[in-house]
């Protein structure tokens, strides 16, 4: 090993990354036994991606590149912690604030060029412009939609979320795959309609 201060700086990175096993989402679990953790979350999150290629409305170029954007995408909650989905427009202003800063902070711990390029991927997710990135935050947004359904709206009675609130956030589902949107409105209804999720 010719440089070993490279390589501290990515054990401290992977010392810190750790911490992820240990931030709890509002997500709960299919079995409903409790709430998953970010790192749950981004391994779900990529077998996803890579099941779902088939239906989105643009082809994924570079898989690898998909699955590190997702691998690292909330890495930044280390710091920044897990906002809620459906808070008011301040909060997810406030949120954007704090995840600039987190990213800043996590990804400097790095040696510059791993720092550059994983920053480069969390900002591409932000942007959610490249296929990959459609396709990561489409499952990224997918995932707990589901959850909540499979559990019976537990969070989204829990917090009163209205129907409204989870169409704006199925945003991202609707720009990566119509066909995923389509099931996800027909999930939506009849979560609505077995009171799992508030109409109004």
């Amino acid at each position: 090993m010719n440089d070993y201060s490279r390589f501290e700086k990515q054990l401290s990175f992977l010392r810190e990354i750790d911490k992820a096993k240990s931030i709890f989402r509002n997500t709960i679990l299919f079995d409903s036994s409790r709430r998953e953790n970010d790192a749950e979350h981004s391994w779900h999150m990529a077998i996803c991606a890579m099941i779902f290629t088939e239906y989105l409305n643009e082809p994924v170029n570079n898989m690898g590149r998909l699955l590190q954007m997702i691998m690292l995408h909330d890495v930044i909650e280390i710091y920044a912690g897990d906002t809620f989905a459906y808070g008011t427009a301040e909060e997810l202003s406030v949120k954007n604030e704090r995840e600039m800063a987190a990213a800043d902070k996590i990804y400097s711990l790095l040696p510059k060029d791993q720092a550059k390029e994983f920053r480069s991927l969390w900002e591409e997710f932000e942007a959610s412009a490249t296929p990959e990135a459609k396709c990561a935050r489409l499952v990224d947004t997918f995932m707990p939609v589901y959850h909540n359904y499979m559990t019976k709206g537990q969070k989204w009675r829990e917090f009163g979320v209205t129907k409204d609130k989870v169409l704006k956030r199925c945003e991202y589902i609707k720009n990566g795959s119509d066909e995923l949107y389509k099931f996800i409105l027909n999930i939506i209804d009849d979560a609505v309609k077995n009171g799992y999720l508030a109409a109004k």
